[in-house]
């Protein structure tokens, strides 16, 4: 019995899953705010391209 409660013990103090789950968080929340500002400037890119196109 002692030898599972000091395995729950280490379990509980090992920190390397979180660290690994927040640097993944990190990663994802990064790539969101890639794809939305591609997604804008794609975005006014057309309309400018449309613009110069109908002056044409």
């Amino acid at each position: 019995m002692q030898h599972i409660i000091a395995q729950a013990k280490r379990f509980v103090r090992d920190e390397d899953g979180v660290t690994a789950i927040e640097y993944g968080l990190i990663a994802s929340l990064i790539a969101v705010a890639i794809i939305v500002a591609v997604t804008l400037v794609g975005t006014k890119l057309t309309g400018v391209f449309n613009t110069i196109a109908s002056d044409l």
